[in-house]
């Protein structure tokens, strides 16, 4: 069996999202494990390299990385338990982690089948993992390491409250530093850069990542690329009936990095549109919906 050329390193979980009747819905989810199904069902050759707890939770994260064609031997099942998001008000959203030595803490890169280093082409690092240690650092240094051997870093900040902890700056610095391709939003920026404008912002972002193209979504008032020659390129939305927005810039970072992968001679432009037609699907779904190439490709021929 062939090693997958697209692996992400991240946070897979359950959120579990308090409804108006005070009742509780879960529902699989994390960053990472989000955008390896999006490139999976996009047709790369991905995987979801975590760990994940070996109950019901981890059962449902498993079977749906599966279902997306993801190469599991790349994610674990240590006896320990799950990590949990516990979104208490979803608008504007508020909630916490639960996860004290929880199963992604667990994940050993030392266990992943041999010769992958040797395989990839594209690395995908970001989220709450890189705020959890002994995880933090032990995926900074794969970061590290790939990006010697000349693999392409790709790295979404996706900003949550535990970034705000002061330990985590010099690590998204050195993730910065290190990517040839980075995604963030629009609130991102305000998060990681406060007191600055958007603009501001991206100057002092392009300091920290000189070498990456950099795709800034804004929801539903489009996107940018930003090449790390100084180019921009500007993309709308694509009109959508809303269901909700729960993985759209997933579903943005996964299609724009398909189209890289692809289409390899694909302009700019070109690249906006596929990653705006991804997350269009979403948005059109309720929860973390991966779509498929021909699902996007049809969205974006309208």
């Amino acid at each position: 069996m062939s090693l997958p050329r697209f692996i992400v390193f991240g946070d897979a979980l359950t959120d579990f999202i308090r409804q108006p009747d005070d009742s509780w819905h879960a529902c699989p989810g994390g960053a990472g494990w989000n955008l390896a199904r999006v490139g999976a069902r996009l047709g790369l050759a991905g995987a979801f390299a975590g760990a994940i707890s070996p109950d019901r939770f981890g059962r449902q994260l498993f079977d749906e990385a599966q279902a997306a064609g993801l190469d599991m031997r790349f994610t674990q099942m240590p006896p320990r338990s799950p990590l949990l998001a516990m979104v208490t008000e979803s608008n504007p959203p508020q909630y916490f982690f639960v996860g004290d030595d929880s199963a992604d803490l667990h994940f050993d890169p030392d266990r992943l089948p041999d010769g992958w280093m040797a395989a990839v082409d594209m690395a995908c690092f970001g989220g709450i993992s890189l705020t959890r240690q002994p995880l933090a650092d032990r995926l900074l240094g794969l970061a590290q390491t790939l990006a010697a051997r000349g693999v392409h870093i790709a790295f979404d900040p996706n900003f949550r409250l535990p970034m705000r902890a002061p330990a985590y700056r010099p690590r998204f610095e050195a993730l910065a530093g290190l990517c040839r391709y980075m995604k963030v939003s629009d609130e991102d920026l305000t998060s990681l850069f406060p007191g600055l404008n958007e603009a501001a912002a991206l100057l002092a972002l392009r300091d920290l990542a000189p070498r990456a193209d950099i795709l800034v979504t804004r929801g539903a008032a489009g996107m940018t690329w930003r090449g790390k020659d100084g180019r921009t390129v500007d993309n709308a939305a694509l009109p959508v009936v809303l269901a909700d927005t729960v993985g759209c810039g997933d579903a943005a970072f996964g299609g724009w990095l398909a189209c890289l992968t692809r289409e390899p001679d694909a302009t700019p432009a070109r690249q906006l549109a596929v990653a705006a037609a991804s997350a269009a699907c979403c948005a059109a779904h309720t929860g973390s919906y991966a779509p498929s190439w021909q699902e996007a490709i049809e969205r974006l021929a309208g």
